[in-house]
C-alpha cells in the first residue's frame, strides 16, 4: 500500500528525490545544532529548527505541485517571471530592506523575500527558451556515416548571442550592486549554457574579454581609492573592497611576509572565517558527534552561511565528503536526463537549474573551507532560509518534471534505423556540450 502511494505520490527521478530526502534530512539535523545564537534569541531551542521544517515542508508541497506540470508550460513561465523579477530588483533597489549589511530584501512581514532568487529562475528559463528556439539541426557526413548536428545559427549568426546577452547583462546588472555573489552564480552559470546552447565561439570571447577588462578596472579602482572614500560612496563598495584586499593579503608587511597576513589569524578581524577555521580544526578528522559543535556558539551564521563548517567539526571528513557526493550525484543525475531529453528546452532547462543549485553549494563550501572571500551565499536546502528554500525547492520541482519526461521518452519505441525520418536525431548537442 504505501509503495503504491509513493510511486503515485512521489513521481520521476527516484534519485533526484533521495537527494532531495537526504538534503532535507542533514538540515533539519544542522539547523538544531548550529542555531544557539538564535535559541537565545527566541528563548526555544527547538524554534529553529521547526520553522526550518515548515519551509521544507511548504517546499516539498511546491516540489509536488510543480512537478506534475508538463515541461512544455514551463515555456510560459518567462513570460511573467521575467518582468516581475525585473520590477523587484528594481523595487528592491531603491526601497529595499537591510539584512546583514545588504540591502536585497523586501519584508513582507511575515517573511523576508528576496527578489535575486526569483530572478535567478526567470533568467535560467528564458535563457532555455532562447536558446532552444535558436536552434538549428544540420545533416552531415563524417567518416562514420551521416549524422545531424546542431547549431545555434537559426534566425541569424548574432541573433542568438544578442538576446542571451541582453537578458544576462540586464538581470546580472540589477543583482551585482548589492549581491555580487549571486550574480557572478548567475553570469557563470549562463555562459555554460550558453557553451553548450553553440553560441558562436568567437562572439562570446569578445564578450568575456570586454566584461574581464571591465572588471579588471572596476577592481583596480576598488583597491585604490580610500577606504573613507569607499565608506562615503555606501552600499557594498566598503564591503567588497575589505574582502579582496583581506583575500589577495594587501595588507601584508615585511614583518608578517613570511608567516602570511596576520589578519588572518586575528578573530577581530575576520571572525567569520576564523572561526570556521577553527570548528574545521575541532573535527580531528572523525567529528566531534552530531550537536557536539562548539563553535556554533562563536560563528556567526552559523545556521547559514557557515553551516557546512559546522557539519564537519561534528561529521569529520565523512559527512564533509557526503555532503559534496549528494551535490555532484545531482549534477550527474540532471545530465542523465538532459541526455535523455529529445527536445531542447527540458534539456537545457534542467541543465541550468542543475548547475545554478551545484555550483552554489561549491561556493557556500568553498568560503567555509577559506578557498573563497566570504559571499553570503546558502548551502541549498541545508542552511537557514524562506525564499532560498522555496526557490530551490521549485528547480527541484522542475528537475523532476523534466525527468519525468525524459522517461516517457526513453519509453517510446524506437522505429527501426532504416525507417528513421533524416531529420530525426538524438544529438541534441554538439562536442562542446553533453553528449
Amino acid at each position: 500500500m504505501l509503495k503504491i502511494i509513493s510511486n503515485n505520490l512521489f513521481k520521476g527521478d527516484k534519485v533526484v528525490w533521495m537527494i532531495f530526502f537526504f538534503l532535507c534530512m542533514i538540515s533539519l539535523v544542522e539547523i538544531y545544532s548550529a542555531s544557539s545564537s538564535l535559541t537565545y534569541t527566541h528563548g526555544n531551542h527547538f524554534d529553529p529548527m521547526i520553522r526550518q521544517a515548515g519551509f521544507l515542508f511548504v517546499g516539498l508541497i511546491i516540489i509536488l505541485i510543480v512537478h506534475r506540470i508538463p515541461c512544455k508550460y514551463f515555456k510560459l513561465f518567462p513570460i511573467f517571471l521575467l518582468p516581475a523579477s525585473i520590477l523587484l530588483l528594481l523595487y528592491v533597489l531603491l526601497f529595499g530592506g537591510t539584512i546583514n549589511g545588504g540591502n536585497r530584501w523586501i519584508d513582507l512581514g511575515f517573511l523576508s523575500f528576496q527578489p535575486s532568487e526569483v530572478a535567478k529562475a526567470a533568467l535560467i528559463m528564458s535563457l532555455a527558451a532562447v536558446l532552444s528556439k535558436t536552434q538549428n539541426e544540420e545533416s552531415v557526413i563524417t567518416k562514420h556515416g551521416r549524422k545531424t548536428v546542431v547549431m545555434a545559427t537559426k534566425g541569424g549568426y548574432n541573433k542568438p548571442f544578442k538576446i542571451c546577452s541582453i537578458l544576462v547583462i540586464g538581470i546580472c546588472g540589477l543583482i551585482v550592486s548589492e549581491n555580487f555573489s549571486t550574480a557572478a552564480i548567475l553570469f557563470t552559470v549562463a555562459i555554460i549554457m550558453m557553451y553548450i546552447g553553440n553560441i558562436p565561439r568567437k562572439l562570446m570571447l569578445k564578450g568575456l574579454i570586454c566584461i574581464g577588462f571591465v572588471g579588471a578596472l572596476f577592481v583596480g579602482t576598488l583597491l585604490a581609492i580610500p577606504d573613507s572614500f569607499a565608506n562615503a560612496i555606501g552600499g557594498r563598495v566598503a564591503t567588497w573592497k575589505h574582502r579582496i584586499e583581506n583575500k589577495i593579503g594587501i595588507n601584508r608587511t615585511p614583518e608578517n611576509a613570511e608567516g602570511g597576513n596576520e589578519n588572518d589569524y586575528d578573530l577581530a578581524e575576520n571572525w567569520q572565517v576564523g572561526n570556521s577555521n577553527i570548528a574545521i580544526a575541532n573535527s580531528n578528522m572523525i567529528g566531534l558527534g552530531p550537536g557536539n559543535s562548539v563553535q556554533r556558539d562563536f560563528l556567526s551564521h552559523a545556521e547559514s552561511d557557515f553551516i557546512y563548517s559546522i557539519i564537519i567539526e561534528e561529521t569529520g571528513i565523512t559527512g564533509a565528503i557526503f555532503v559534496i557526493f549528494l551535490y555532484f550525484a545531482l549534477l550527474i543525475r540532471v545530465n542523465k536526463i538532459a541526455k535523455r531529453c529529445d527536445k531542447f528546452f527540458p534539456a537545457f532547462l534542467v541543465t541550468g537549474f542543475g548547475l545554478i543549485l551545484v555550483l552554489q553549494a561549491l561556493i557556500n563550501m568553498g568560503v567555509a573551507v577559506g578557498m573563497l572571500p566570504v559571499t553570503g551565499q546558502p548551502l541549498p536546502l541545508i542552511s537557514k532560509g524562506g525564499t532560498s528554500i522555496i526557490i530551490t525547492c521549485f528547480y527541484f520541482g522542475v528537475i523532476l518534471s523534466i525527468s519525468r519526461y525524459a522517461e516517457k521518452v526513453s519509453e517510446t519505441p524506437t522505429e527501426p534505423a532504416e525507417s528513421s525520418s533524416a531529420i530525426e536525431t538524438n544529438e541534441y548537442f554538439s562536442g562542446a556540450g553533453i553528449q
